[in-house]
């Protein structure tokens, strides 16, 4: 039977198992194979007590941590025992030691949180992490889903209170047979920029469900609910946080006027010259100047534009467009709300004018639609920026990942790498 002496005592130093002898060590062309065995002791049966006797030891081969910057295997002698209790229905058992690996794994305990740091903290690619382990792509993302998730859920404080909450899509992944781009929805402490879930679709049901889940405390707590000028985020905080206050991104509410300016560019393109823009074209060439901010035109550059705009814009239409675009731009100069409400009152009214463009009278009738959030935005200086920040994380891990097809290994993922969980609690936790 196996004893304690077989075991050099440097070599139990050197694993780092209490109670666990080291019985061999070997050489071969993958790396080096570690054999060990727990140390005798009395063991009861789990539904009777009464001391079972050992039957025989079955070895089960386990991926370790690499040792000297080789793959190391470990082969756990592990214990079966048999009930000497003849009324006891539980007749043969199996020893159980979550230090050195849980059941049902194929990874060592620290090899598994290994990887899950690896993985989730550094957004490395699970290929390149099971390189290094000498195991296939399968084990270590098992591993990363499970550690992960037990890590997650025990990490009660990483959502703690939040001020100012926001919503933002980020693609998912293109599935089916016809490769057709599904969405996810992100949730976000836009204060203090952490992801704090990922939810399947483009608003809707799923992160009403996970709002309405958490305590009417919290929900009390969020202040400001960001978002972009999206009628189902806007329709998922209005049933969730009634007391929050809508705050319109300001970044989204200028790149629509800006959308709208070039909707008119390309509609006086064709209807002037009768096909698309081309390099010699003056509207294709003001392009870009027209999106610039009129204090990033420097003098040639606002002649250019002027110029190009007297050659290819017979009706002025493109050119109201971008005084139109500059004025909603206006809108976030101004430092207090009331004033900015004046602001954008005109602006709808000028807008809404029959002589003007009719992207222009679109853009009005967007102002109108969403004159509430926008102006909100002067009270709170709350944004949807740190979101988007999150979402770029997100897409980060999807670039290391090359692509998810698993939704729960993205959501796992996208929290451990952009969720700021307590990576401390990762020594303490055991997967399911």
């Amino acid at each position: 039977m196996p004893s304690e002496d077989r075991s050099c005592a440097r070599c139990v130093q050197f694993v780092g198992l209490d109670d666990v002898a080291v019985v061999d060590l070997e050489t071969s062309t993958s790396g080096l194979v570690l054999t060990i065995e727990t140390l005798p002791r009395p063991v009861g049966c789990p539904s009777c007590g009464v001391l079972a006797r050992l039957k025989d030891r079955a070895p089960v081969r386990l991926i370790d941590l690499p040792c000297y910057g080789r793959p190391t295997t470990t082969v756990w002698l592990k214990r079966r025992f048999t009930c000497i209790d003849a009324d006891c229905e539980q007749r043969s058992f199996t020893e159980r030691d979550d230090r050195i690996a849980p059941s049902r794994s194929s990874l060592m305990t620290r090899a598994g949180r290994f990887v899950t740091h690896q993985v989730g903290a550094h957004a490395r690619s699970v290929s390149e992490v099971a390189e290094d382990l000498g195991c296939n792509w399968h084990t270590v993302n098992n591993a990363v889903v499970l550690w992960g998730e037990a890590l997650l859920e025990a990490d009660t404080e990483r959502i703690g209170s939040v001020e100012a909450l926001g919503l933002d899509e980020v693609a998912f992944a293109k599935l089916g047979e016809r490769r057709k781009l599904s969405f996810a929805t992100t949730i976000a402490d836009t204060r203090r920029g952490q992801l704090l879930d990922v939810m399947p679709g483009r608003g809707g049901a799923e992160p009403k469900e996970w709002i309405e889940a958490t305590s009417e405390d919290w929900r009390a707590g969020v202040k400001w609910a960001t978002l972009d000028l999206s009628a189902a985020f806007r329709s998922v905080f209005v049933a969730t946080l009634p007391d929050a206050t809508l705050v319109a991104d300001p970044f989204h509410v200028v790149k629509h006027a800006n959308s709208k300016l070039d909707e008119c560019r390309r509609r006086v393109q064709n209807e002037t010259l009768g096909h698309r823009g081309r390099k010699t074209d003056p509207l294709f060439r003001s392009r870009r100047l027209l999106t610039m901010a009129k204090q990033r035109l420097n003098e040639d550059a606002e002649a250019k534009m002027v110029g190009l705009l007297k050659a290819g814009d017979p009706r002025g239409e493109v050119a109201t467009s971008w005084h139109a675009k500059e004025a909603v731009r206006e809108l976030y100069a101004h430092a207090d709300e009331a004033t900015a409400a004046q602001w954008i009152d005109q602006l709808i009214v000028d807008m809404a004018d029959r002589s003007q463009p009719i992207e222009v009278r679109s853009l009005g009738r967007t102002l109108k639609n969403w004159r509430n959030e926008i102006i909100a935005w002067h009270r709170s200086h709350a944004s949807n920026g740190p979101t988007e920040a999150v979402n770029n994380l997100v897409k980060r891990v999807k670039r290391a990942a090359f692509g998810f097809r698993s939704f729960r290994s993205f959501r796992v993922r996208a929290l451990l790498y952009a969720g700021k969980p307590n990576w401390s609690l990762l020594e303490t936790v055991m997967p399911r």
